[in-house]
């Protein structure tokens, strides 16, 4: 595929993401899959491709809470939005650094790898966000981290299944696939 092509397919997963992210975010009330999206990222794009997406997919969200929902433009909200951000971009820093540390040629084992990776970084930087600004017990409680997890995970194979599908129909992935193995 030639450079500006690539280009136009890694811009265009980005967008694509960046839309099932909002629905996301709308149909559960503003929760982002942040670690989902890091660990798709990981596995099937460059990490500054991944970063954008993880910017953008943050930046959607912010407007879905504050625009469509209404949330409260107060200190504690805004500072919980920049929280979110740094943990969203925490998550596909771990993710990509997890899957450079491990030789996994399965796309079901990347993909493990990745997200476990990423919701545990996004985890730990939003428990450093909760020592700063309180509400600790909600973010650290096991059954939310539990119930997170395992929809996350939900949400990871339901974007891996869309975006087979759209690979498939036609649409390029957003890397050659011997690049996605090993980048």
């Amino acid at each position: 595929m030639a450079a500006v092509s690539q280009r136009s397919a890694s811009a265009l997963w980005i967008a694509l993401l960046t839309a099932a992210s909002m629905v996301t975010t709308l149909a559960l009330g503003c929760a982002t899959p942040f670690p989902s999206l890091a660990a798709l990222a990981a596995v099937h794009m460059r990490r500054r491709d991944g970063l954008a997406l993880m910017l953008l997919a943050w930046a959607a969200s912010q407007f879905v809470g504050f625009v469509l929902l209404g949330y409260p433009r107060d200190g504690s909200t805004l500072a919980w939005g920049a929280g979110l951000g740094t943990a969203a971009v925490g998550a596909m820093l771990a993710s990509h650094a997890a899957l450079r540390a491990a030789d996994h040629r399965s796309v079901a084992a990347r993909l493990s790898l990745a997200y476990a990776a990423g919701f545990t970084a996004f985890k730990g930087v939003i428990l450093l966000w909760a020592l700063v600004l309180g509400g600790l017990h909600t973010a650290m409680a096991p059954d939310l981290l539990a119930e997170q997890f395992v929809r996350n995970a939900a949400i990871l194979i339901g974007l891996y299944a869309v975006y087979r599908a759209l690979v498939a129909a036609g649409v390029p992935p957003p890397l050659p696939m011997s690049a996605a193995a090993t980048t």
